[in-house]
């Protein structure tokens, strides 16, 4: 397989697209050493990384399974959560927001998309372009993932009160919103992600591995957000438990009394207040800074 060169982004960071040894057909995009997106060519359900694959499992639960679903992807690395999507709900109708143009041209041109799929692409940072998508996206969206990061870390403006603010009008009924996030010792980002979620939809949810939930181990957290529906009466999250049947295994999902517990006093984060989530230790992904 031949390769584009890397390339530098508007950040100054470098980018690349490299095969994996162990799994034929399949490529890795790395930012400044940090992994960022793996996706298999030959099988686009086949989900690498951990976080992925339980974000792909909400995939698969939430709606009538197999369905096309109408999905926004804020930050699109190599589209492997679109591309998942696509080969799992065909006839999906999908868009991606991505800051990175030249990222986007990479990774076009390494691992092209399906050409079926109905997937489009809309450049700019994701906070900018949300307030001016189309009247017809509000309301409209099923999904929405919150995927962002700059480098290893998600900017600051992209976790607070007021740009959740401006994701919530665009769900359907029903819809969900996820978010993946890193964090460390203790996870005061993921804390302060979980207490601003909470303040804004009716229903979260956060699962990971154990030892990361107990803030021991450097790693990702998944988050669902969701509203109730108007009767109050049924959980557009009730399907949540088979998300830990379907692993990666070991996992923990906290809702309910034992999430307050884990957000305890924790306020929610607004733009005064935000930070960047913290960077991981070098070495952390298996490579040195």
């Amino acid at each position: 397989m031949k390769l584009p060169e890397p390339i530098t982004l508007s950040s100054g960071r470098s980018a690349h697209i490299e095969e994996d040894r162990w799994v034929p057909g399949a490529v890795q995009l790395v930012v400044d050493g940090t992994p960022q997106s793996h996706v298999n060519l030959r099988d686009p359900s086949d989900l690498f990384f951990e976080y992925m694959r339980r974000i792909g499992h909400v995939i698969d639960l939430f709606r009538t399974p197999g369905a096309p679903i109408s999905a926004l992807h804020l930050g699109g690395g190599a589209f492997t959560l679109p591309r998942y999507v696509e080969a799992t709900r065909p006839g999906s109708r999908q868009q991606v927001i991505e800051l990175e143009s030249a990222l986007v041209d990479l990774v076009r041109e390494a691992a092209p998309l399906p050409r079926r799929a109905s997937i489009r692409v809309r450049h700019g940072d994701a906070r900018e372009v949300l307030g001016k998508l189309p009247a017809g996206m509000h309301g409209a969206m099923d999904l929405v993932i919150v995927d962002i990061f700059a480098g290893s870390q998600t900017p600051a403006h992209v976790s607070s009160v007021e740009f959740y603010e401006q994701v919530r009008p665009l769900l359907a009924p029903g819809g969900l919103v996820v978010v993946n996030a890193a964090d460390g010792k203790g996870l005061p980002f993921v804390r302060g992600q979980l207490a601003t979620l909470s303040s804004l939809f009716s229903e979260v949810a956060v699962i990971a591995e154990p030892q990361v939930l107990k803030g021991r181990r450097f790693g990702n957290v998944v988050m669902l957000a969701s509203q109730v529906d108007d009767s109050g009466s049924h959980s557009e999250l009730d399907w949540l438990p088979r998300l830990l049947a379907g692993g990666p295994h070991p996992a923990r999902l906290l809702a309910g009394r034992e999430l307050s517990e884990l957000i305890g006093t924790t306020k929610p984060v607004t733009d005064a207040t935000a930070k960047d989530s913290p960077a991981p230790s070098p070495g952390i992904f298996g490579r040195e800074e």
